[in-house]
């Protein structure tokens, strides 16, 4: 008989509070993978919020649970699903109502300065960090 000694994973969600990210969007962390650099959360993007210029380091995937984004691949909305492959480059996401959406980072994204260069690098660290420092996470 094999032993099964791995974790599952069960966020209830609902019952989290949202924290900072960006002016205007705030996120609900749900999963960090310290074994792949994968990360997972919740996006809420209030109405006129927008996600910086930004170059995807790792490929990434999102489901719009509700709301609208508009970017360079076109609009989403309601229901629709994403995936960003590794070197895509976003100029800016914008967001023209409130929005919610479903994220999974599979590596990490480099936001750029208004020099154009990479000024922040979100990877599954530094999003577990800022969840930490909001007191959400041991």
């Amino acid at each position: 008989m094999i032993e099964d000694k791995t974790v599952d994973v069960f966020v209830k969600a609902s019952e989290e509070k949202w924290l900072p990210m960006f002016d205007g969007i705030t996120f609900k962390p749900l999963r960090f993978s310290d074994e792949t650099g994968a990360w997972t959360v919740i996006f809420r993007c209030e109405k006129e919020a927008f996600f910086p210029a930004h170059y995807h380091l790792g490929p990434a995937e999102y489901y719009m649970v509700s709301g609208r984004m508009v970017y360079r691949a076109g609009e989403a909305v309601t229901g629709d699903y994403g995936y960003e492959p590794v070197g895509a480059f976003h100029e800016r996401t914008n967001f023209p109502e409130q929005t919610d959406l479903y994220f999974t980072a599979f590596g990490p994204i480099g936001f750029l300065g208004d020099d154009g260069r990479i000024e922040t690098v979100m990877d599954h660290k530094y999003v577990r960090d800022l969840a930490e420092k909001a007191g959400k996470l041991n």
